[in-house]
């Protein structure tokens, strides 16, 4: 598969799965590129990508946000320790639904456990990356980056 198909694969994924685990209307923006570092200022949740695609998925919002998401999934807002562990597990549940897309389209790949990263933080380690915005119904905007690494597998490239 060439490098455009994966990409499109894991951008359509994305949509799918955001659209299947969240019980909010979604609106979702035009992908843009964005070069390093990306800037995380409130909170967000890493998790890794291996197999037939390779990197990193970064869901970034603020807190509010994902208390109110948490509101929405579970009938009352969800602060402080909780908020963390409820960020990850979000970011987990949403990737963990994006590699069941991504397999039904003939590519395997695997997620790490989810890294919940809160305050100021300038994130290093990509060349380039695509940044999907999705507005959330009288919530905010959930920003998916899309951080793939370029390898070689069988003498072709490879997201």
């Amino acid at each position: 598969m060439s490098l455009n198909e994966h990409v499109t694969i894991m951008l359509n994924s994305a949509i799918d799965s955001l659209k299947t685990v969240l019980p909010i209307p979604v609106v979702v923006d035009q992908p843009t590129l964005v070069t390093a570092p990306f800037n995380q200022e409130t909170m967000s949740v890493l998790i890794g990508v291996t197999g037939n695609i390779r990197g990193r998925i970064l869901f970034d919002g603020d807190e509010e946000l994902f208390s109110q998401v948490g509101a929405a999934m579970f009938g009352m807002p969800i602060s402080n320790e909780m908020l963390d562990s409820f960020a990850g597990e979000l970011g987990n549940m949403i990737a963990g639904n994006l590699s069941t897309f991504v397999s039904q389209k003939g590519v395997t790949i695997d997620i790490t456990p989810p890294t919940v990263i809160v305050g100021d933080t300038k994130l290093y380690g990509f060349d380039k990356a695509l940044r999907l915005p999705v507005k959330l119904e009288n919530i905010g905007t959930l920003t998916v980056v899309l951080m793939l690494e370029l390898q070689k597998e069988n003498n072709t490239f490879a997201v």
